[in-house]
């Protein structure tokens, strides 16, 4: 008989796992409580229950009230923790077995400083409003407020009856260097100012927003997921890394070219950029010739583009916009619908767009000027494109095998004259190396996969697939 396993790890005193789990990034160690009952154990929320309806009381109580609760949950950062606040049900029902009331706020720590405050949303109906978060220029770092030394602040499901309360909280935020917003129903605008240590700001998944307004010196990431809006950087002469992932048109927005153009124009000095393909194809269908507007991304060296396929137009005005990229050296190009990972690192900007949208139908509009590529046929295009001197590596991730994306490579094949490699990967990670084989030594090419062209590169070469068995790219991989 095999003898008895133990699980000696879990059998160790409760002071030297909390040893451990503080030895893991807050991520993996949340993990760590579907391990065993004595791994959960590690994991007991520090619980309060307020005595009062949030309906009951003023601004000024409930956060003066919060404040109390944070600064004795804050006041140690030596370990990871959990802590749940509860008010008295607004209906009269016991919601929640732990308590006899509803969840007003979840909040979990890190040993690394950080704070995820997740918010619940009490009422069906959520009331719309704007959202100002201020570092006030006279702070001074004599601040003991438990907030004063956090790093990190997630922020999830703020609504209208903590907006003050956020608002209020961030002011003592004196060395906070990344913050992110998430899913904020009813949230119309935001607008951050923030002093010189904020370097990476997220915003995600808020449907209703319409404006969002930065103005932070060091700032250095900025990631946006959801709906098309109007953005306006202010002050961030550090930005050097974007994803603009526009998912859909809101009701509440109209689409002006306009804004979009002055949008992308604050953003020529960055050197990481990621995109929504389908906004490259507005643009061009709303009479946006890229080689003739003011300004380039003079910087940029690496370019996400993404959307849920690709098809001629989406195609021709990618080869538009890399016009205006003239020092690119890395291009990754996403078609599909399978979702990404939406993982809290900018590195990899790929990691937060979302595939499963729908395709996008652009708008309608009358023009008289428009990028030529759009209404021409391939040829045309090839020969109109630029030059792209710099470009050294090409990904492409998720690609049907048709015309539309074989004359894609063909281009870029004919217009990166230092590409070091090129290579597509199908959704299931299966990877190949793409190269054209000259005319001269079609005869040569017999044991590769090769794909004849319906419109052939005018040298007679032939674009051929070699298996790669390591250059596998995994979801969201960066450069």
């Amino acid at each position: 008989m095999e003898a008895k396993r133990f699980d000696l790890i879990s059998r160790l005193p409760n002071e030297i796992l909390h040893h451990v789990v503080s030895c893991l990034p807050l991520k993996e160690a949340v993990r760590t409580c579907s391990l065993s009952s004595s791994w959960k154990c590690l994991w007991a929320p520090f619980q309060v229950n307020l005595n009062f309806k949030l309906s009951e009381v003023s601004g000024e109580e409930l956060e003066a009230e919060v404040k109390k609760i944070l600064h004795t949950f804050l006041r140690h950062y030596d370990s990871h923790g959990i802590c749940k606040c509860y008010s008295r049900s607004e209906n009269g029902q016991k919601k929640f077995l732990e308590a006899n009331g509803d969840l007003f706020f979840l909040a979990v720590k890190g040993v690394e400083k950080e704070l995820h405050l997740n918010f619940s949303e009490v009422e069906e109906i959520t009331s719309e409003f704007n959202l100002k978060l201020e570092v006030p220029p006279n702070a001074g770092f004599h601040n003991h407020s438990c907030f004063s030394s956090l790093k990190s602040l997630h922020l999830r499901s703020i609504t209208h009856l903590t907006e003050n309360l956020v608002s209020s909280l961030f002011t003592n935020c004196l060395v906070l260097e990344s913050l992110m917003l998430e899913n904020c129903s009813g949230l119309q605008s935001i607008d951050i100012k923030a002093n010189d240590c904020l370097q990476s700001i997220t915003v995600m998944d808020c449907p209703e927003m319409v404006s969002i307004i930065l103005s932070a010196p060091s700032l250095k990431k900025f990631s946006y997921k959801g709906v098309i809006l109007q953005i306006q950087l202010r002050n961030t002469v550090s930005l050097f890394d974007v994803l603009l992932d526009f998912e859909h048109v809101s009701s509440n927005y109209e689409f002006e070219c306009e804004e979009i153009l002055t949008l992308l124009a604050s953003l020529k000095e960055v050197e990481m950029l990621s995109l929504s393909g389908w906004l490259l194809e507005w643009l061009c269908l709303a009479g946006v010739i890229f080689e003739w507007l003011e300004f380039q991304f003079s910087k940029l060296k690496v370019l996400h583009w993404t959307d849920s396929s690709m098809d001629k137009h989406k195609r021709d005005s990618l080869a538009c916009f890399l016009n205006i990229t003239p020092v690119l050296e890395n291009l990754l190009i996403r078609a599909s619908l399978k979702p990404f990972s939406t993982q809290a690192s900018l590195n990899s900007n790929a990691k937060f767009i979302n595939q499963s949208r729908i395709s996008v139908s652009p708008p309608y509009i009358n023009t008289f000027w428009h990028e030529p590529h759009l209404w021409v046929d391939y040829c045309s295009v090839r020969s109109n494109a630029s030059r792209l001197e710099n470009l050294r590596v090409v990904k492409l991730v998720g690609l049907a095998n048709d015309e539309i994306q074989l004359q894609l490579m063909d281009l870029l094949l004919k217009k990166a004259i230092m590409l070091e490699s090129i290579t597509l990967t199908s959704l299931e990670k299966h990877s190949w190396r793409i190269f054209k084989v000259p005319q001269s030594q079609k005869k040569h090419s017999s044991k590769i996969y090769s794909r004849p062209m319906a419109f052939p590169p005018a040298d007679g070469s032939l674009l051929c697939f070699t298996e790669d068995s390591c250059c596998h790219l995994q979801q969201g991989n960066s450069f």
